[in-house]
């Protein structure tokens, strides 16, 4: 089982001449950022390009995700890039979590990235840029901040929208990244938040990661690589085996639950396990765990991952603590850069 780490804000738009000997120090095998076709400061593709499938488009700036790329392949990590944000030009102006109108721009926009990320393109300073095998379509889609709608009412009833857009954009990412016909590219799919209510009509309408695999399957995807999940706990007081009290729930204390839908649906696809974590106090009072308690729940979560046959890889969020208390506190590092007792964990994970 590969282990990374989930931190854009160090790996991506941080320094890396300070971040990325930290990620080799902790032994990291794969290092997971967005890749962010539109929508934020952080966009590849600034404006629609002329020729979407071919890389080298004027519209489009790769030079913040060739550094990183530089950089991890310096230090023996492996990139796994998650699609994300559809560009206003795409959508009709919308905000990037809306899908694209024509789901075609997306897939040009995966061949594209899986072109330029090859191993042989050159970036802007000719030197050769370093292949990126791993990616995934989006990211908790069953969540309205990352994909809307989540539910349309069509005729009087209630339609997961959500499920029907992600269908077309897991297909469209898998068929551009796959069409390069490269060896050894991988597509992670579902990518799904553990928790939802199934209730359309709430004022956060949330579908649970396992009523939105079903509409997924429902709505005409029919393949990819792998399935990718976040199985957080629900609370400080669930420990990595505890079955999540919440109906519909997919956290590692009932993991098989997923899987076995997984095999009904596609058969005995992999399992990737996306984003984890356990927050601390200090310096969250209110959702977090003790130090101690985070390292050791840490390691215990990674031997489950690591003892189910069908699990490849497990990704821990994040590296330092963000600094505003709203933020998320499960870094192996306070904000201001103090080692938690789960920095060393992890770098002694088995790897």
């Amino acid at each position: 089982m590969l282990v990374g780490l989930l931190d854009e804000s160090s790996g991506l738009y941080g320094n890396p001449d300070v971040a990325f000997p930290v990620f080799k120090q902790l032994r990291v095998q794969v290092l997971r950022i967005d890749l962010y076709w539109g929508g934020t400061s952080f966009a590849v593709a600034k404006r629609r390009p002329t020729d979407a499938t071919d890389p080298a488009d004027p519209a489009y700036d790769w030079s913040l995700y060739d550094r990183a790329a530089q950089f991890a392949a310096r230090n023996d990590i492996q990139l796994l890039f998650s699609v994300w944000g559809t560009p206003r030009w795409a959508n009709g102006g919308r905000a990037p979590r809306y899908a694209p109108k024509n789901f075609t721009d997306l897939q040009e926009f995966a061949y594209a990235a899986a072109q330029h990320f090859s191993g042989s393109s050159l970036d802007a300073g000719n030197n050769n840029v370093p292949a990126v095998h791993l990616w995934t379509a989006w990211n908790e889609p069953n969540q309205p901040f990352q994909l809307a709608p989540q539910y349309k009412r069509v005729r009087g009833k209630w339609v997961m929208q959500s499920a029907i857009d992600y269908a077309k954009i897991c297909k469209a990412i898998y068929t551009g990244v796959h069409l390069t016909m490269l060896s050894g590219e991988k597509v992670g799919c579902g990518v799904t938040a553990p928790r939802g209510n199934d209730n359309p009509g709430g004022l956060r309408a949330v579908p649970t990661p396992l009523s939105f695999m079903a509409a997924v399957k429902k709505a005409g995807l029919k393949t990819f690589d792998a399935w990718a999940h976040n199985p957080y706990a629900g609370t400080p007081k669930e420990t990595p085996t505890t079955k999540p009290h919440s109906k519909g729930s997919v956290t590692l204390g009932n993991l098989d639950v997923l899987i076995k839908q997984l095999t009904k649906l596609w058969g005995k696809k992999r399992v990737w396990l996306t984003e984890y974590g356990y927050q601390t106090n200090p310096p969250d009072r209110t959702f977090g765990v003790s130090w101690t308690t985070q390292a050791k729940w840490m390691k215990q979560a990674f031997a489950i991952g690591r003892k189910n046959p069908r699990v490849d890889m497990m990704i821990w969020f994040l590296l330092k603590d963000e600094p505003k208390l709203s933020g998320w506190q499960s870094g192996l590092m306070t904000a201001s850069g103090k080692k938690k007792p789960a920095f060393t964990t992890f770098m002694h994970l088995p790897h």
